[in-house]
């Protein structure tokens, strides 16, 4: 069987240009798999959290972009968690105006670009997608044999895709417009963003935005993961991959309008899903100054961020 990997999102720059996908343009590694993209905050109090939505009629959220000035800054770092990722060195970059989506791509927002123009995402070609282990059901999980050999918290499951993001017996419809869009390939994602008449960032403008013009931190608001004692991100509480105590407020993904937002306007640029944008993966990167970089000329990987 052939599988794609699951969690992913779209985050799109206004200006279309470039970033064409290749034949194989889906993810093949985990770790550098991720789509997000964004969209405008509902001026109504959401409530109590929850990851699954809300009992009332489906929520949705209407994206805009937002421009950002370019400028210089330092990506990556000397410091990495897993250096195996290719965060170092740490370099001055520089990059160009671009616009950028404020939120995720949302579940109801790439329901208008299939609905618009009856594209068929790689994971419902293929006929299956991975997705995390504590977020299958019972009846699921009994039907599956098979699991990513040095990741077994990834299992393969028959007819998951962004429709049906845990499986059949899960469908975004009912209460899930508003959360971002997942189960998504790099191919995907250049689709969508053609569609809306752009393309994927780069590394380097994800990076730069991200940070919201805050030089050497650890987040896009600061160095405190609980800053003021509050959750500003959708992540993993607990013991990975057996128990997520969702002290954030959510077991799986987060609304797109959820959490405080940086100082560019841009909301969940940490946590929530991965994002890809259109460099080729690489784990060595020069520590010469670039202006706009777009990574190498080829590969076997795509980025996630």
């Amino acid at each position: 069987m052939l599988f794609v990997c699951s969690v992913f999102l779209v985050l799109c720059v206004s200006v279309s240009q470039g970033n064409t996908a290749d034949d194989n343009g889906h993810c093949s590694d985990e770790r550098h798999c991720d789509l997000e993209e964004e969209l405008e905050v509902n001026d109504e109090e959401d409530g109590e959290h929850s990851d699954r939505g809300r009992a009332s009629e489906p929520r949705t959220v209407k994206n805009e972009f937002v421009r950002i000035a370019g400028g210089e800054f330092v990506m990556g770092t000397d410091k990495p968690v897993l250096p195996q990722d290719g965060e170092g060195p740490a370099r001055r970059v520089r990059v160009s105006d671009f616009s950028i989506h404020r939120y995720e791509v949302s579940n109801a927002e790439f329901a208008a670009f299939v609905s618009d123009t009856g594209y068929v995402t790689e994971a419902e070609t293929f006929g299956n997608s991975f997705v995390l282990e504590m977020l299958l059901s019972e009846s699921v999980k009994s039907e599956i044999t098979q699991a990513v050999m040095n990741a077994p918290w990834w299992l393969p499951v028959e007819g998951a895709s962004w429709r049906h993001p845990e499986g059949g017996d899960s469908d975004v419809t009912a209460d899930r417009l508003d959360h971002p869009v997942v189960h998504v390939s790099w191919n995907d994602a250049v689709r969508f963003c053609e569609w809306i008449g752009g393309r994927l960032l780069t590394e380097a403008e994800w990076e730069y935005a991200a940070r919201g013009g805050l030089e050497d931190r650890l987040f896009p608001w600061g160095n405190s993961a609980l800053p003021r004692g509050e959750h500003w991100m959708n992540i993993w509480q607990g013991d990975f991959p057996e128990m997520n105590t969702a002290e954030d407020g959510y077991i799986g993904t987060a609304p797109v309008d959820s959490f405080p937002p940086n100082s560019y306007g841009l909301l969940n640029m940490a946590g929530n899903v991965w994002e890809w944008v259109g460099d080729w993966w690489s784990i060595r990167h020069s520590d010469q100054f670039q202006s706009d970089p777009v990574g190498p000329p080829s590969g076997k990987d795509k980025v996630c961020s």
